[in-house]
């Protein structure tokens, strides 16, 4: 038998036991209600992010829903939003187009066979042989019936006529000249301000950063007084020529990215007895690939989309233009033809989306390139 403090000790766990376990039972309902809580906002930031991702790419959206469509349904605001091409029935060896027409009490597809101003006579495509229906109305006034289609064609028929293949290679040779160009003397110029010491080495990149808060209007003028004097209008001179001296851009990254290179690599090749030059070429640049590929694909992509500059010094020039300057001459050719200048607009865009999601990995590593131990 047990002893009373026997007793009491045995029921003292039990007691502190039941008031864990009610305790548990009044935390689960908080518990759940904290969790619905966290769940109703990740439901929400993710449908507000959604949304805001559907309005960006609407444009996207519309420009190749309507690179599929014809001419008749890009210009009638009445037509379908997804590509189609109007219905259409042959009867006795001809086509004619398929109407809704509301006749006894009831809109019915019909084919009209002989279109009048007052009266026009249709014929059922279901059934031809029940004969000609008259329709008491105008014609004019009635919904086609459109049935969905893409319209392949359109691309074949911009590639043709925008001289696609012309625009492509000289857009790729003034992107890749540039791009190479651009990223080369950028690093150059940002190994100096990164690891060397000179006298107003400060100031000096001071002033080159302040170049980025001056308007390229304020330079126009006697940029192109310049390149006109030295006979270079009308050439690629204007748009070559100066991605060799570097961007405050591209030498502001660059720069940031070798200063988180550490020090102790320069060091063990200077007692290897490598000079600057081949410190640079075999030690900071293998090292800040990520950066250079960042930047690469900067300039590339504003040498691609690049219009202000093309069209000035490029204006008389047309086999030399690139393709942002050419689809602006085909858009300004074929306004009538909105199909075909969104089909010469997709297929602007697909080399440059391609690289993008190519190089997309090394593209976001270089992009943040402060504040990172290497």
């Amino acid at each position: 038998m047990a002893r009373p403090d026997e007793l009491k000790t045995v029921g003292v766990p039990a007691t502190l036991s039941g008031a864990r376990t009610e305790s548990a039972s009044a935390g689960d309902p908080e518990r759940r209600q904290a969790q619905m809580r966290d769940l109703i906002v990740k439901v929400l930031i993710t449908s507000v992010a959604l949304v805001l991702l559907l309005m960006y790419l609407m444009p996207l959206g519309y420009s190749i829903v309507t690179s599929f469509m014809t001419r008749t349904q890009a210009s009638d605001v009445q037509a379908p939003i997804l590509p189609s091409s109007r219905a259409t029935f042959e009867f006795e060896g001809r086509a004619y187009d398929v109407l809704r027409v509301p006749i006894d009490g009831e809109t019915r597809e019909l084919a009209l066979v002989r279109p009048g101003r007052a009266t026009s006579v249709f014929v059922d495509p279901t059934d031809p042989e029940a004969g000609e229906i008259t329709y008491e109305g105008s014609w004019r006034t009635l919904d086609p019936v459109y049935e969905l289609g893409l319209q392949w064609d359109n691309y074949p028929r911009a590639f043709q006529f925008i001289n696609f293949l012309q625009l492509l290679r000289n857009t790729l040779m003034y992107a890749g000249i540039t791009t190479v160009a651009a990223t080369f003397s950028a690093a150059i110029v940002a190994y100096g301000f990164a690891r060397f010491k000179f006298p107003g080495k400060g100031l000096l990149f001071m002033l080159l950063i302040s170049t980025i808060f001056l308007p390229m209007q304020v330079t126009l003028v006697p940029t192109y007084a310049i390149f006109y004097q030295l006979g270079w209008v009308g050439t690629w001179l204007p748009l070559i020529v100066p991605t060799f001296f570097a961007n405050a851009y591209n030498v502001f990254l660059l720069r940031q990215y070798f200063l988180t290179i550490p020090t102790e690599l320069e060091e063990a090749a200077r007692v290897d007895g490598a000079g600057p030059i081949r410190t640079f070429v075999s030690i900071i640049l293998p090292q800040a690939v990520p950066a250079l590929i960042a930047v690469s694909l900067f300039h590339f992509f504003f040498a691609w989309n690049d219009f202000f500059g093309p069209l000035i010094y490029l204006a008389g020039s047309q086999d030399l233009q690139p393709i942002s300057v050419g689809l602006f001459r085909f858009n300004g050719l074929y306004s009538s033809e909105p199909q075909l200048i969104q089909a010469a607009s997709i297929m602007t865009m697909l080399l440059p989306l391609f690289i993008f999601f190519f190089a997309q990995r090394f593209f976001m590593q270089g992009v943040v390139i402060t504040g990172v131990d290497k």
